[in-house]
């Protein structure tokens, strides 16, 4: 072959390996443009299998551990527990939970997948029905999650020939939750040296403060000493203007229930008078009972309230230690 001959069939093959590279550029081209396009229509198909409501006025769920029931109760036109309306419910919580299943939409719809099996959907794990005022439902039900976690595999109103994944903020953020993380909890007021004027506290010793004050500055006396200076003071008041309820922990609790969270024979009777933003006198009544079973807590109920609470062991450290101890602790 002469030279020439072998320039042009280099040339030749130089070619023709640029058409292939320019073919196979076109094919994956093409390839991605149908695959998005086939995304596009599953994601269309899936957006519109749910019929957007104006709102849901009713919601059960069951998380594979409880099920909860709330309604709208018609004459407040607030979100009650079904089981007791009297239960303090956080309305934000049912608020953002209708806004979600409003605008529900799946991520991905199956029509010619695997098996209910394969799904975690031959025996769902969790469910929710929902109602919307004119007495329509939606009912979900819940089997396994996706591989990345994120979602999980659905059925809809019954029907098992067709499969869906959504999102899985809904049962994360919201079906997952127990009645008691639902409580909307009370707001201790703001205690400052200005607007305290007396904190007793009763525990194996009484302790009381008294607040002097001038306009120029507040001193603090107890047993008719001036006790001002003391670091146990300053912390006390550092806790006490930082106090704040962490959870509920029982509502409407038997007096047994009670008795276990130590309230028979209270740890800290703690007394705080104090001045509001108005120029009232108001007062703070906490009874501290026992640890809790992590003994990073303690039970705590407000004033007359029966319900049970807890608040941080931390945040009550110097409180207990006057309690047991006195100032001198």
């Amino acid at each position: 072959m002469h030279r020439s001959q072998k320039r042009t069939l280099i040339v030749l093959i130089v070619l023709l390996a640029v058409l292939l590279i320019a073919l196979a550029v076109v094919v994956t081209v093409q390839h991605s443009q149908e695959e998005a396009a086939q995304q596009a229509a599953a994601a269309e198909e899936a957006a519109s299998v749910i019929t957007p409501v104006q709102t849901y006025t009713a919601i059960t769920y069951d998380n594979g551990s409880a099920t909860l029931s709330f309604h709208v109760d018609e004459e407040t036109g607030s979100w009650v527990w079904s089981d007791d309306p009297e239960f303090p419910l956080d309305q934000s919580f049912l608020t953002s939970m209708t806004e979600l299943l409003t605008s529900l939409r799946p991520q991905q719809t199956i029509t010619d997948g695997d098996t209910l099996e394969a799904y975690g959907l031959d025996a769902p794990f969790a469910s929710l029905t929902a109602t919307a005022q004119d007495g329509s439902t939606l009912t979900l039900q819940l089997g396994n999650a996706t591989t990345d976690g994120n979602s999980y595999y659905m059925l809809m109103d019954g029907d098992e020939s067709t499969v869906y994944i959504i999102d899985g903020t809904l049962y994360s953020s919201y079906m997952s939750k127990a009645i008691y993380d639902l409580c909307d909890l009370p707001e201790l007021p703001g205690l400052t040296e200005d607007t305290i004027s007396t904190i007793t506290l009763q525990g194996a010793v009484t302790t009381t403060l008294q607040a002097q004050r001038t306009e120029e500055s507040v001193s603090w006396t107890s047993g008719g000493e001036d006790v001002t200076d003391l670091e146990t003071v300053d912390a006390l008041l550092t806790e006490l203007g930082a106090l704040s309820v962490d959870q509920c922990v029982d509502f409407k609790p038997t007096d047994e229930a009670a008795a276990i969270c130590g309230f028979d024979a209270p740890t800290l009777m703690l007394t705080v008078a104090y001045e509001t933003e108005t120029g009232t006198e108001e007062t703070l009544v906490l009874t501290i009972g026992a640890q809790t079973l992590e003994a990073d807590g303690r039970y705590v109920r407000i004033g007359e309230d029966t319900t049970i609470y807890q608040m941080s062991a931390a945040d009550l450290e110097t409180l207990l230690s006057v309690a047991a101890n006195g100032l001198s602790a």
